[in-house]
């Protein structure tokens, strides 16, 4: 799929004003009107323009398509990042999406079937925005404030579009899932005239943790024991993301046991559950008494570890 240049289309400078390019759109989508222009490719050219102008006429996916095409050209083999477009509406001026190529497909392929606003007003409501915010498990036990930075489009006095950043303070409630939105009313984008913002919608999701594994309200941490507390049982110390535990050993207990704390997962109406998976750590036999004690071990237990495989 060959990367398409929307400026090089309308024949405008990526320096352009929103108002260049909308006096660029109405010159060529006059001239190329299939009403008014016979020539064999006149309806081809039209839809290329639409296309262009559909994006660039928006700050935010003109803001986005400048980051992503800075070092491309057009004609070359193009690829858009997974997800690269999360956040963005299409909102068409009475395109159909079926007209737009395979190159806007890969960019708003997904929104634009869907279809999106079409407001014709001046007054329109802004568009809703999305993110993600990483957090700590332990945020999601006790609740948590943060600051995150969005980098988002703006429009200067003589219309031009750039980024900036800006910080917000964000409150992390109790009992949030990896997966759920966080809903930031009025910080989306602005409106138009006197239309509203729109609202960010934030996805959470945890932070590596090699110590605990989540599924939905459940929390598992592996638990390794010496094979003498696995065998005569032993209270040991557990992490949970809410600070440590004691937890009672089980005589007898085998690797791979789970020990459930009810109650200690992900809080929650009704909260989730912690398990403690059993691992078993055999001490090292680097040192002449480490081997006597395995041997003394082994004359003294008798023990078959493969008993299902004697015939």
């Amino acid at each position: 799929m060959e990367f398409k240049d929307y400026y090089k289309t309308l024949g405008v400078e990526r320096s352009a004003t929103q108002d260049d390019i909308k006096r660029a759109y109405r010159k060529l989508a006059r001239k190329f009107h299939p009403d008014v222009n016979k020539d064999a490719d006149a309806e081809k050219r039209f839809k290329e323009v639409g296309e262009a102008y559909a994006v660039l006429k928006e700050p935010d996916k003109r803001a986005a398509y400048d980051r992503m095409g800075a070092n491309w050209k057009a004609g070359q083999e193009f690829q858009a990042p997974p997800n690269w477009d999360e956040g963005f509406e299409f909102s068409g001026g009475g395109e159909s999406p079926a007209d737009f190529s395979e190159f806007f497909e890969s960019l708003f392929g997904q929104r634009a079937r869907q279809g999106g606003p079409r407001e014709r007003r001046w007054d329109a409501q802004g568009q809703d925005r999305h993110a993600k915010v990483t957090i700590d498990l332990a945020d999601s036990y006790r609740g948590a404030r943060r600051s995150i930075a969005l980098q988002e489009p703006v429009v200067d006095a003589q219309g031009r579009v750039s980024t900036q950043q800006r910080t917000l303070e964000i409150n992390i409630p109790r009992g949030i899932r990896a997966g759920q939105h966080l809903r930031l009313a009025g910080q989306g984008a602005a409106g138009r005239g006197d239309g509203t913002s729109g609202d960010l919608y934030l996805e959470v999701a945890f932070a590596p943790d090699p110590r605990f594994r989540v599924e939905e309200r459940d929390v598992y941490v592996e638990l390794p024991l010496a094979p003498w507390e696995a065998a005569l049982g032993a209270k040991v110390a557990l992490p949970t993301p809410d600070g440590s535990v004691e937890v009672s050993i089980p005589p007898d207990s085998q690797a791979g046991r789970q020990l459930r704390l009810r109650g200690k997962g992900i809080p929650g109406d009704p909260p989730g559950d912690l398990y403690a998976v059993l691992t078993i750590v055999l001490p090292p036999a680097k040192t002449d008494a480490a081997k006597a004690a395995y041997r003394s071990m082994a004359e003294a237990l008798k023990f078959d570890p493969r008993p299902h495989f004697t015939e």
